[in-house]
């Protein structure tokens, strides 16, 4: 039996620049749709995840 490598590559961008673009892409995938419980959600997403950014930038920042 051959075992599988694990892919090993490091993802580009920082962990933070990685949310931010999340985020960023949630915020336009949004506009585009109508009003309504799916665009909230990606709304709230959005929210959610520029809160994390800045707390990993704070928690960054303490070290």
């Amino acid at each position: 039996m051959i075992k599988k490598k694990r892919n090993r590559a490091r993802p580009a961008g920082s962990f933070e620049d990685r949310l931010q673009k999340f985020a960023e892409d949630a915020r336009l995938a949004a506009r585009k749709l109508p009003p309504g419980r799916e665009r909230e959600t990606l709304m709230k997403k959005a929210r959610q995840t520029e809160a994390v950014v800045k707390v990993s930038e704070c928690l960054t920042l303490r070290k």
